[in-house]
């Protein structure tokens, strides 16, 4: 692995920016930042024929590389970390599943430390304050209400990293605990809910932001009971989380989504397992065993989908060439969006001189060749 350039300049992609794309583009990397203009004597890489676009921003993510960042040491969250990056994941949040309260603020604790020293982006806790008739990959045994005392639990036990809890927030106490995140700058997220379109409106007004995997875990939309998926993808202040691998979601629904909530308003997530870019097999999601066969996971008890095997660079890929959405658009989707989300835009998400020097490199055909972090080369695109 490279270590950080002093000053290097890519030179002669195809660079997207927030103001678009720039032909014949470059971007100029000085230290672990990105720079207006470059040094003397600063190294040229010739990136002709290729895209260069901000490093994926991942808020819905369980592990990968074998490692779960709900049950894994240290060590092992690391391993997940580290696969995602080189699928081009330079920030990533680590979401929990439903788990006994004591386990999760355990859980919390161990996962804040990553964050403090920069190796997570913060945490995510999916479940246990969900809806057991929408449960998915969760034991029903553990589901709880959710109670703000118990939310505010885990928040303190997080020490300032909890960045969304995914709550059924028809439940009782969904709306106090709502109120609760959104008063202390945590994202509350509708999903796995069971929830009317006069409930989720209801929630979205105490200030729930963001839709957790749109249409997965929910009821469908029908033309008398719209449900939450018409409520969300309606509200401007709602940001909708879109699995694209091609088995969570059919291309139609993608496209829906997109049509009527907006490029400005998807975040493309993986909600990976342990299988992410490891392989088929046995695994555990929590207490529950999965099964993964041919990519796709699922619960050995009852066959539900079980969290997917996707990595940010599959989704985009397939974004704009099956789905045929502007590079553009997947870019903002992909990157900007969740890096708004998370607050922390002003230093990743884009391009922008004085950003950290986080992008990636795809060729013609928006394969992965090349993914730099904080301006080290995680891995260095092979040329020639």
């Amino acid at each position: 692995m490279a270590g950080p350039a002093d000053s290097t300049v890519l030179a002669g992609a195809r660079v997207v920016l927030p103001t678009g794309t720039v032909e014949n583009g470059r971007v100029i990397v000085e230290g672990t930042r990105i720079a207006e203009n470059p040094a003397e004597g600063a190294r040229t890489i010739d990136l002709t024929g290729h895209w260069v676009v901000p490093g994926f921003v991942d808020m819905h993510n369980h592990g990968g590389g074998g490692a779960s960042f709900t049950s894994g040491t240290v060590d092992e969250v690391l391993t997940g970390v580290r696969t995602h990056r080189e699928h081009g994941t330079t920030t990533l949040v680590a979401s929990t599943v439903t788990g006994e309260m004591d386990f999760l603020a355990e859980r919390a604790g161990i996962l804040s430390e990553l964050v403090e020293q920069g190796d997570l982006a913060g945490i995510h806790f999916e479940g246990p304050f969900i809806s057991p008739c929408r449960k998915g990959a969760h034991s029903e045994k553990l589901l709880r209400h959710p109670d703000p005392a118990e939310v505010r639990k885990l928040m303190d036990a997080a020490r300032g990293t909890a960045k969304m809890f995914t709550l059924a927030t028809e439940l009782p106490g969904g709306i106090e605990s709502v109120r609760l995140l959104a008063e202390h700058g945590v994202i509350a997220a509708i999903g796995h809910t069971d929830a009317t379109y006069e409930q989720t409106v209801e929630a979205i007004d105490a200030g729930a932001t963001v839709a957790t995997h749109l249409f997965n875990a929910m009821p469908p939309l029908a033309h008398r009971e719209p449900g939450p998926i018409a409520a969300l993808l309606e509200d401007e202040r709602i940001t909708v989380e879109l699995i694209n691998d091609g088995t969570h979601l059919h291309p139609a629904a993608l496209e829906l989504a997109y049509h009527h909530a907006g490029a400005a308003r998807v975040a493309l997530i993986t909600d990976a397992m342990d299988a992410a870019g490891f392989g088929d097999g046995q695994y555990q999601l929590g207490p529950l065993a999965v099964e993964v066969k041919d990519g796709v996971a699922r619960l050995v008890e009852g066959n539900s989908i079980a969290g997917s095997t996707l990595t940010l660079d599959t989704a985009f890929r397939r974004a704009v060439t099956i789905d045929r959405i502007p590079v553009e658009d997947v870019v903002q989707s992909i990157s900007a969006n969740p890096a708004r989300l998370l607050g922390v835009y002003d230093r990743v998400g884009s391009l922008d001189p004085g950003k950290d020097a986080d992008l990636v490199v795809l060729d013609a055909d928006f394969a992965l060749k090349g993914v730099m972090r904080k301006g080290e080369w995680v891995i260095e695109p092979e040329l020639g």
